[in-house]
C-alpha cells in the first residue's frame, strides 16, 4: 500500500468516526492490532461494544463487498483476543461502515 493510500484510508477512518459520534456512539478505540487482524474502530452505544470495520471509496461501485470471507474472519479472531486481553463478556456487534464520496452508511451486525 502506497502512501496516498494509507492517507486516504485515515481520512475515511476520520470521518467514519464524526459520522459514528453524531449517531451517538463513544469512540473507545482506533485501529486495534493483534497477530490476528486489525479491528478499525470500537466503539459503544447503548451498552453494546460495536466492533466496525471501515470500507472508503472514490468510485461508484459498492464498497461493501470488499469485505470478503477471510477479512470477515480475522475482524472476529481479533474481537476474541479483544475479549481475553480486557478479560469482558460485554454484548458485541460486528458493524461495517461504508464511506463514498457523498454518502457514510452503517450496516449494523453484520455475519457471513
Amino acid at each position: 500500500m502506497g502512501l496516498k493510500e494509507y492517507i486516504f484510508g485515515i481520512e475515511g477512518e476520520n470521518k467514519a468516526c464524526d459520522f459514528l459520534r453524531i449517531q451517538g456512539f463513544d469512540i473507545l478505540e482506533r485501529n486495534f492490532h493483534s497477530k490476528f487482524g486489525e479491528i478499525d474502530i470500537i466503539a459503544k452505544k447503548n451498552n453494546i461494544l460495536h466492533f466496525i470495520e471501515v470500507k472508503s471509496t472514490q468510485g461508484n461501485y459498492e464498497v461493501a463487498y470488499r469485505l470478503d470471507l477471510k477479512k470477515y474472519n480475522k475482524i472476529t479472531k481479533a474481537v476474541e483476543y479483544y475479549f481475553m486481553k480486557h478479560k469482558s463478556q460485554e454484548n458485541f456487534q460486528l458493524d461495517l461502515l461504508c464511506v463514498y464520496k457523498d454518502d457514510i452508511k452503517l450496516l449494523e451486525n453484520i455475519s457471513y
